[in-house]
This record gives C-alpha cells, structure tokens and sequence, in this order.
C-alpha cells in the first residue's frame, strides 16, 4: 500500500510545491541567481525562468550569456523528458575545478518549452554555492533531479527514499 502524501502547509510567503502543475509550468523569475564554483562566481544573473511541476523545487534555468566564458563545455550523454524533450549535459568550469554532468539544456525543447532553448539548468548538489536573491540553495533529494530548495518553498519534496512514485 502507498503512503499517504501530506503536503507541508506554507508558511507565510511560502509557496507549495504540491500546488505546481503536471505538465510543469514554465514562468520568468526576476530573482538575483549566483553561482559559485571553484570558489569562482560563475554566474549572476537576475534574468531566469523557473520550471515548476508537483512535488519539485523550482528548477532555474539561466541565459548561457550569463556564465563567464569558458564555465560550460559540452558533456557526454543525454536524458528524455516526456515534457520538455531531450536533455543534453554540460560540464561546468569554476576556480580551476570542473563538475562533469553538472547541468543540462535542450536544443529542441518540447512544444510549449521554447522558452527553454538556450538556457541551462545546473545541479546545485554540484556547485559550491548557488543562491537566489542572497538565501543559499539546498538540492533537491535525490541524484537525479535539479531542483533548488529555499525557504520560499514548502514540501515534501520528490526525490529522496520512498519517493519514486510520487
């Protein structure tokens, strides 16, 4: 038998991520985003969408003008959305240190995704520090997902233990 999910109840200027859509909603962001790597500030940036689907953090997804030269370079392997299409991987650069796989795009999003060509996602797991407007980002659960946990957000989140169904 499934385990009864009980979505958290948001605080004040909270948002639920049990009130995000399936199929995800794709929406702009004026929030600050940094991103530290190496000790290096990778990016920054106030120009950002945000992809929002039930029961994940919002997963940002940036202007690759927005990353210093040289932070991103093609990576092996690819992944498939049934929403937003085929995913393929990036290496990103920062202070001398290199974090393979440690973001994503799609060259031909989906229909109803367009938005997204051109902008990367990055693992936050994978960098030294990302933030949004200040408050450092926790990674979603979970090896295989993106999402960025702040206290804007409330959960439970997928992606850890027992949560592969959800």
């Amino acid at each position: 038998m499934r385990k009864k999910i009980v979505p958290a109840e948001p605080g004040p200027g909270q948002e639920s991520v049990w009130d995000y859509p399936r199929p995800p909603r794709v929406e702009p962001a004026s929030q600050r985003i940094r991103i530290f790597l190496g000790g290096e500030l990778i990016l920054d940036t106030t120009d950002s969408l945000r992809v929002l689907e039930t029961s994940h953090p919002p997963v940002y997804y940036l202007p690759r003008s927005a990353f210093i030269p040289g932070a991103l370079e093609p990576a092996p392997g690819s992944s498939f959305c049934e929403y937003k299409g085929t995913a393929k991987y990036l290496a990103v650069r920062g202070g001398g240190v290199v974090a393979e796989r440690a973001a994503w795009f799609y060259p031909e999003p989906s229909p109803g995704y367009a938005d997204l060509a051109d902008r990367i996602a990055v693992y936050p797991g994978s960098m030294d520090r990302c933030e949004v407007d200040g408050e450092q980002v926790q990674p979603q659960p979970g090896g295989y997902y993106g999402g960025w946990i702040t206290s804007r957000v409330a959960g439970p989140f997928k992606g850890g233990p027992g949560t592969a169904g959800w």
